[in-house]
């Protein structure tokens, strides 16, 4: 026969209310004034003070529920600004009282938000506490909500509180925001049809606009024809100056007038990865040398709202580098639906996790 464990002492106690002060109230206590109002007068989890017995005999409360806790117990409303203070890393604030034991987590500035999705699934398979997000790599802006926390019990074990706070912490941060940088990019607008006249260019004004978004600034935009060596020359140009980051349109795929692949290459970035497996965007190309990025837009940037470059832009302003893993993970969630009103960035592309 299984041995019964010793159940835990109840948390709530029946008193008197002249009895009450300095206990915690377990539940509302609601006021009803005649033909004016009625609401909580006295919240969940106040303590009760020497003032209050008056106008809770004046409620015709004579028993009150109270919380009698003892030192290895904690109340939702004290154990969620633990936990959320545990999980909160840098650019993640939170304030105010909490709502039905709950406190939001928001951000404090604009920047990408990143989530330690495997901490937090952790935390979450722990007893009497949980954690919900929006997804990782999501730029966010000043005041934002990106998650919420809270205690699952009204009265949570001290041991089991501490055992969460001590995961959050061991796995610091589990929640941050990056500050976006004030990059200094250059654009390299390719294509014989642009440059000849035939067509007018439209990726100068999708570059600058998403880019702006982000705080940053486009400093030089050149036109070049489908050359090897005509770009290959812009490209070193723009690195001999003041550049963090490089951007090329048009020009990635395998038609053989496309050749801003080849030119990159010819360059010598220590690192370049080509394709990406997100659509639209696959034949994306992102390289690196160490103090300069380099991205290759390809045509679908023109012509889809929303594709690889706004899942990867965001990450490179963040300081980010992602290389060939990062591309190919985006593979669960990296199909655009082409929805008929685009919902990005509140909608599933690009959300791998």
């Amino acid at each position: 026969m299984k041995k019964q464990s010793n159940p835990q002492p109840s948390p709530f106690k029946t008193v008197h209310v002249q009895d009450a002060c300095g206990m915690t109230l377990a539940h509302d206590m609601t006021e009803i004034i005649p033909d004016k109002s009625k609401g909580p007068a006295f919240k969940r989890g106040h303590r009760v003070q020497a003032g209050d017995i008056c106008r809770l005999m004046r409620m015709g409360k004579n028993n009150l529920y109270v919380l009698d806790l003892d030192e290895t117990q904690v109340h939702e409303d004290e154990a969620v600004f633990e936990l959320a203070s545990a999980l909160a890393g840098p650019g993640v604030e939170f304030s105010g009282t909490p709502s039905e034991g709950k406190l939001q987590l928001y951000a404090a500035y604009p920047g990408l938000f990143r989530v330690n999705v495997a901490a937090l699934t952790e935390f979450n398979m722990l007893d009497d506490v949980m954690c919900a997000s929006i997804h990782t790599n999501i730029a966010v802006n000043k005041g934002d909500s990106l998650a919420a926390t809270r205690a699952i019990p009204l009265v949570i074990d001290r041991a089991k509180l501490d055992q969460a706070t001590a995961l959050a912490k061991s796995a610091y941060p589990i929640f941050s925001v990056s500050i976006f940088n004030p990059l200094k990019i250059r654009l390299a607008i390719i294509g014989n049809e642009v440059y000849d006249g035939l067509i007018q260019d439209r990726f100068q004004a999708i570059v600058e606009e998403k880019t702006a978004r982000l705080g940053a600034q486009v400093l030089e935009v050149n036109i070049l024809p489908d050359d090897r060596e005509r770009i290959t020359a812009q490209i070193r140009d723009y690195m001999a100056k003041e550049t963090d980051l490089i951007i090329t349109t048009g020009g990635m795929s395998v038609d053989p007038d496309d050749v801003t692949r080849e030119s990159i290459e010819a360059v010598g970035f220590d690192e370049v990865h080509y394709s990406a497996a997100v659509l639209p965007g696959a034949m994306f190309l992102l390289g690196y040398t160490p103090k300069i990025t380099i991205m290759g837009v390809p045509a679908c940037g023109l012509y889809h709202r929303t594709t690889i470059f706004d899942l990867i832009l965001p990450r490179v302003m963040a300081g980010e580098r992602p290389g060939k893993r990062e591309l190919a993970s985006l593979c669960h969630g990296g199909l655009c639906r082409n929805c008929p009103i685009c919902r990005f960035p509140d909608c599933a592309f690009g959300k791998s996790s």
